[in-house]
Formats: C-alpha cells, structure tokens, sequence
C-alpha cells in the first residue's frame, strides 16, 4: 500500500510539474498582520491612584490587521496566547514596578509582528507567610480517596460540588490521580502528568484529564476516549509556568501562567480561588471554566498518596455466621424484640417493632429490615429489630457485617453490640458498641460509637467517615475487639479507635443487633414523603483466634 501511494504521489506531481511549466498562477502575497495597538487598563487606575488600586491585576487589548491570534510574553519567562487579544494578567510582586510586556500578533501562514509594551503596576498585596510555608515545595495531588474531591457547582458558588460531587475514586483511569503539583519557592508550578512512571528514572510523559472542545486550547492531538463533556487520558508532558498568590476582593487565589493547571483542564483565567486552607495538609480551591458555565471544585492533599497500610486482624477463625441462604430468619441465631421499648427505647424512636413479614424477611440470600409507614399499636411507623441474646455472646473478636443501608429523612438504621447483662444491668454500666450507625437525615457519614460511664448518650466517644453511596451499594462494617484496643472499620480501613482497659465494660460478653429505627435523638425529623426504606444484610460473621 505504501509502494503504490508513492509511486501515486510522484505521477501527481510530476503531472503538477507540467502544468507549471505552461501556466503561471498567482497564489498572493502572504503579509505580517500590520498597525499593531496594545491597550493596558491597570485594575483601579485612577489619577489619584496611577499604578492602579494595588491588586496587581492588568488587561491587555490588543489589535492589529490581518492577526488572526496574540500571544503575550512577560518578562518571567510566562506566555499566554489570546485568539482576541484580550487578556487579564495577574502580577504578584509586591511594591511598584515597571513590567516590559512582548506582544506578538500572528497572521497567515504564521507571519508575526511584535511590539513591546511597558506597564507600571502596584502590588500591595504580601501573601501569609503560613499559606506560602503551606504550599511552598510539597507534591500536591487530588485527594482521590474523598467524595467529593471533584465535581461542580454554580458560578459565584458557595456550597463545594453543589451540583455533582465525585465518589472517592470514582474518576481512576481518567489520567487525574496520577498528576502532582509543586509550588516552587522560585515561583515556578511544576506539573507532573504522570508521577507513576518517574521511578526509577524521571519520564515526562503522562496523560492528563479535562472538559471536551476546552483540552483544544492544550493542542494535544489524540483519539481518546470521551466520556459525556470529559475527555480522558490525553497525551501530555510535564512542563513548568509560573504561580503567584493575589488576594481579589478578600480572597486568597492561586494564579498560574500560561495554560497551568490542577486537576482537569477547564481553560478560563486559570485562577483558582483558595475556598477553604484550614485542613492538615489539604486545600478546597475552585475555579471558573472557560465557558463561563460552571465553578469547578477540588480538594488537594500533600499527604502521600500511598496506599495506607493494610489492617490485620488478630482474629481469623470464624466462630459464628449467618450469611441468610434460606427463606426465613433463623431463630436458633436471632430473637425478635417486639414493641415500642421504654420510651422509644431510650431515645424517643417512633417506631413500633414487629416480626412481620412486612418488616423482616430473608429473601435471595439477603436479611432484608424495612421501616415503612403504617399505624401499630399507636405508633406510625413499623420497623425490626434482632439480637442473639442468649443464643451467641462473645468476649473479643472481630465482627464482620455486609450490608446497604436504610435512606430517607428520619432513618437510622444500626449494627451494633450490647453487654449481655442487659437488661438486668443498667445501662450504660454494661457497655454499648456502635459498629455502624447512618442517619438518612446526614447522608454523607456513617457513625461508629463507644457508650460506658462517664461517655454515653450525647458525651459517647464518636468516629465517622465520608461516604456517598452507601443507601446504594453493599459495604463491610467492622469492628475489631481486644482486651486492650477496640477498633472500627468501614471496607478495611479504620475510622475510630479506643484503648480498651480494665476500668471499662468492654471486657465480657457482648451480643449482636440489628436494626432500622425511625426519628428519636439521632434519627431527627422523618420526611412528610417518607414511605418505607430497607437495611439488607448480606452476612454477618464473627471471627476470634
């Protein structure tokens, strides 16, 4: 194939060849573009104030006949190209001073003219020595293992992802996890496309992320795969611009050069208001895209993004399951607790317990607890609640639980423990563990708890975790108990740990519950609109040494 359209392109032109040597065309002179005018307008130039109002910012207005796109050289070494000659540039350094600024307008055939123009511009603005010892020299990365490390809301928004949030690690294999971020002293942002391929040896070459017709303006060329408005995995090299820090009406923003960027290319100024710094090692910018269409948001971590040690349990023999195989619950495992308890058990719950079928079922290898909305016994809602009091308690282990939770306002579904001796011992005297709790009214957290003397109730010692899709999908709740440490656990990794002594409940016999409680002191407020919801329960085991 390829002899052939050789030897096809040579016919052609020597066929080309011959027509020239009879006929002459005129194809046009090809001229630079011509009359160049930049305009510079200083942010809050006035005569009082000529440098301008001390925020640093200048727009450039450039014109010129036969341009068909500018491009702006600044004297840090930072070009921009602006196919309408309209650019706002962002200078950083404190004081006043005098930028000579390198306007180039391009034509046909890549013609050029250039002028240079100078700009006096005040910049009163010092950024936090604690935000630059912050940023200054770390490898910043996208905090993937969040929800909400990515997403979008309005323009001028205040709510982080209000719009669409991204479940922790949901975009792996778009080309976003693997790039890193470095704010160098010098002044310089150092993007790393792909910090994988680095070791042992540096490999620029990498894959970035971003917003389709948007990842044009890179000039990346590639056949990639396209995902409704994203376009994954474009071919892209590290490069190296330019950062500062300005501060435009109040707010802390990051400022990089040229076509920089963090996280998915959105085009826009690439400026990216600092939203929140507060956090260990993290920050919440966001940004407008190029469209004018969305605010952008995303949360970065200099923590390293090497996966946390896994945790190993003591206990690996299992003692005791239920994984829920037939078509009714086993009550050799489970006992039915029936009623409204002493006011709602404890807690004002609204519910009324039952062992109907409505309320508990074992159906295609599932425990399955609904709450719904139906009048018993002169309460409003139904719902269950099982134990193995009597039937299996335990002293240390490692309990494993497989489920998807309850949703809607005023649910709170639960996989817990309780000290054996109750209800003939006080509560909280015989010790309470909470390996899971969620309240529909919360979506975005579950809840693990310890409740003893001195800590119950309201003063209970409490650890959470990030969710998103846990009323969706099945997670594993767990919850490794010793003589001297207690531990929670959602999908293996620990959310809460407690040293376990002498001094507390949490040294004898404990049996399993669960349930779907509606309202009370955690539940809140059930929705108008609330009809029923489930708990299913894939398995329950327990494991011990």
């Amino acid at each position: 194939m390829k002899n052939i359209l050789k030897i096809g392109l040579i016919a052609l032109l020597l066929v080309f060849a011959g027509a020239c040597s009879n006929d002459d065309y005129d194809i046009g002179e090809i001229s630079a573009p011509t009359n160049l005018q930049v305009e510079t307008e200083i942010l809050g130039q006035s005569g009082d104030m000529p440098q301008g109002d001390g925020s640093g910012q200048v727009t450039f207005n450039s014109v010129a006949d036969g341009a068909m796109t500018y491009k702006y050289v600044f004297d840090n070494g930072s070009t921009v190209t602006s196919p309408s000659g309209v650019y706002t540039h962002q200078f950083s350094e404190t004081g006043t001073k005098v930028y000579t600024v390198n306007v180039i307008a391009y034509g046909a055939g890549g013609t050029a003219s250039s002028t240079t123009v100078d700009v006096e511009v005040l910049v009163t603005y010092e950024p936090p020595a604690d935000l630059l010892e912050k940023l200054i020299g770390k490898e910043w990365r996208v905090k993937a293992e969040v929800p909400g490390h990515f997403g979008l809301g309005p323009v001028g928004g205040v709510v982080p992802t209000e719009w669409y949030a991204a479940g922790a690690n949901e975009k792996t294999g778009t080309g976003m996890y693997d790039d890193r971020y470095i704010f160098n002293e010098d002044g310089t942002f150092t993007h790393i496309t792909n910090t994988n391929n680095d070791d042992p040896n540096p490999d620029p070459s990498g894959t970035v992320f971003g917003r389709i017709n948007l990842v044009d303006q890179l000039g990346a060329s590639c056949d990639c795969e396209v995902q409704g408005a994203d376009v994954l995995n474009i071919p892209y090299n590290d490069y190296t611009e330019n950062w500062s820090i300005s501060a435009p009406g109040g707010k802390e923003t990051i400022n990089l050069t040229g076509l920089a960027f963090i996280g998915y290319y959105i085009g826009g100024d690439h400026k990216y208001e600092i939203f929140d710094r507060s956090g260990t090692n993290e920050l919440i910018l966001k940004s407008t895209d190029g469209n004018g269409e969305f605010d952008w948001w995303f949360i970065l971590t200099s923590d390293s993004a090497e996966e946390e040690e896994e945790f190993e349990s003591e206990f690996n023999t299992e003692v005791w399951s239920d994984e829920f195989d037939g078509d009714a619950l086993n009550t050799d495992n489970w006992n039915y607790e029936i009623g409204n308890g002493d006011n709602g058990w404890g807690n004002g719950e609204a519910q009324y317990y039952t062992d109907e079928q409505d309320n508990v079922r074992v159906e295609n290898g599932n425990l399955i607890i609904t709450a719904k909305r139906e009048a018993e016994s002169g309460f409003d809602f139904t719902s269950a609640r099982l134990t193995t009091k009597d039937k299996f308690e335990f002293t240390y282990g490692r309990v494993e639980v497989r489920a998807k939770l309850a949703e809607g306002g005023g649910t709170w579904p639960a996989i817990w423990m309780l000290g054996a001796g109750w209800p003939e011992e006080s509560w909280p005297g015989v010790g309470e563990l909470d390996i899971m709790e969620f309240v529909g009214n919360d979506p975005d957290r579950i809840s693990s708890a310890l409740h003893f003397p001195g800590n119950s109730g309201g003063n209970a010692i409490v650890g959470d975790t990030e969710v998103s899709d846990v009323t969706s999908e099945f997670h594993i709740y767990e919850v490794e108990w010793t003589s001297e440490k207690i531990t929670f656990l959602m999908d293996g990794k620990p959310h809460l740990e407690f040293d376990n002594n002498d001094a507390t409940p949490f040294q004898s016999d404990f049996y399993l519950l669960l349930n779907v409680a509606m309202g009370g002191t955690l539940g809140g407020n059930i929705a108008e609109d609330f009809q029923e919801s489930s708990m299913e329960v894939d398995y329950v085991k327990v494991y011990q040494e």
